[in-house]
């Protein structure tokens, strides 16, 4: 007989504020290593932080599923997540500030081998948080309407991360220097972790089901073409947003002319607390259009939005760009993690298996592919434009910042808009044949986990026995 349990309810704000402690420190990384290591110390050319985002990329595509597949099958007293996220916290938190924190006595050929592989610890402890993270909220939180109220909660959380460790950074860092900055933000995100894990309940009864194989499962999310779709959707997504972000503090400086930190400050923080503002409307938009035409539509804004800043040269029209830019940001945000729900509940309502975890992490995987399109993004401003770094800038660097801000993220906003419409759910309209078609690939895949797991228990009978 099944047995039930009863779960104490997490709160949505306990879980939400996890967000915050996820993004802080990450978030800083990802915007700021390029501009720390090229642009400010020139201890690296851009040429060579693509070759560190391009490698990591490949290492993130290995250690993503690998993490899933441990903590869906993690059995402890405390729940499947939890130990991973109170173990990776303090991991992360100590690699990200040494990455902030070169040692003085590197020396000048050995600075790309030290970023490379302090971009890679800190990279890959961050895909373990953020998949047992991520994992958490599909089981937390069953119906729609529960999962659009927390994530829209979240992503303020986020976004509010956001305004701190990338508008105000450039503010903080004059005063404390880098190094400093990265050390307050580590301990913040290590208090906030955390005090969500600790205040999570996971629902127990799930580590008495079967634990899901590795081969079986890789196989049913790649055989699953909802995981490529939203996983090639959300990858061009955040490759255009992580551009922009990196590419403000070199469009204010060589196409603004304006030398001072505060205007990127000014011009980031416009465009974050502009999403969270509109977080709350995009929320009813939701709930009166349903999630995937909101989806499509913040795609739409962003692209849109961004091309006026390749013309204009006036700041203050370029802040009123920003609006219009956090406006689609905050739709996007408040939307693509619903859509990921709908992909992981279908799979455990056909399979009977509770794999959040490698789901999460495989989505995560097609989502790091975001820095292949990042690193192209470098190489193309150093081969035709010529920017190197701080000290040779090349002949254009007001053009070179402008096809990092403009021109590249809106054609990947624009892939991602396009790509959108390929994604279906029966809800929305999927047509009878598809969802016979594909239930058939999967009743057959049904059979293959029944014995994948038959061989693990005869497996585990046998070490019993001996």
């Amino acid at each position: 007989m099944e047995k039930t349990t009863q779960v104490k309810k997490t709160n949505p704000l306990r879980y939400a504020v996890g967000m915050f402690g996820t993004s802080i420190p990450i978030n800083m990384f990802k915007t700021f290593a390029v501009l720390f290591y090229v642009d400010q110390l020139s201890l690296i050319t851009s040429k060579q932080f693509a070759i560190i985002t391009a490698v990591y990329t490949f290492l993130d595509a290995i250690d993503n599923p690998i993490y899933g597949f441990l903590s869906d099958r993690t059995r402890t007293r405390f729940g499947r997540r939890r130990p991973w996220l109170l173990i990776g916290t303090p991991l992360l938190v100590l690699c990200f500030i040494m990455f902030f924190n070169p040692p003085a006595a590197l020396a000048p050929g050995s600075v790309f081998w030290y970023v490379l592989i302090m971009y890679m610890l800190t990279g890959t402890l961050d895909s373990l948080i953020s998949s047992n993270y991520g994992s958490l909220f599909p089981e937390l939180f069953k119906t729609e309407e529960e999962r659009a109220k927390t994530n829209a909660i979240r992503q303020v959380f986020q976004l509010i991360a956001m305004v701190i460790s990338i508008a105000l950074t450039p503010i903080i860092a004059e005063k404390l220097g880098y190094s400093k900055t990265a050390l307050v933000y580590g301990v913040l995100a290590v208090v906030v972790i955390v005090f969500m894990t600790l205040g999570t309940h996971e629902d127990l009864s799930n580590q008495d089901k079967p634990k899901p194989p590795l081969l079986g499962s890789i196989k049913a999310v790649i055989i699953n073409p909802k995981y490529w779709k939203y996983g090639f959707t959300n990858a061009a997504f955040a490759a255009s947003i992580s551009l922009v972000q990196a590419g403000i503090p070199l469009y204010i400086k060589y196409f603004l002319k304006r030398e001072d930190g505060m205007s990127s400050t000014i011009m980031l923080g416009v465009s974050i607390l502009s999403a969270i503002v509109f977080i709350p409307v995009w929320f009813k938009i939701i709930k009166k259009t349903t999630i995937m035409p909101a989806w499509r539509s913040a795609f739409a804004i962003l692209g849109v939005a961004l091309l006026p800043l390749f013309f204009t040269s006036n700041f203050v029209s370029a802040i009123c760009i920003a609006v219009v830019l956090g406006f689609g940001m905050g739709g996007v945000q408040a939307s693509m993690d619903v859509v990921a729900a709908r992909i992981i509940d279908e799979d455990s309502r056909k399979y009977g298996l509770q794999r959040e975890g490698i789901y999460s992490s495989l989505l995560g995987v097609l989502n790091k592919v975001s820095g292949l399109f990042v690193s192209a993004g470098y190489l193309i401003v150093g081969k035709f434009f010529g920017y190197e770094n701080g000290e040779n800038p090349g002949s254009a660097p007001d053009l070179a910042s402008r096809f990092l801000v403009v021109i590249f993220p809106a054609i990947l906003m624009l892939l991602a808009f396009a790509l959108s419409f390929f994604l279906k759910f029966k809800e929305d309209g999927k047509t009878q044949e598809e969802e016979i078609s594909f239930a058939d690939a999967e009743i057959s895949l049904a059979g293959e986990d029944i014995g994948f797991l038959e061989a693990e228990m005869e497996a585990e009978a046998s070490a019993e026995a001996e």
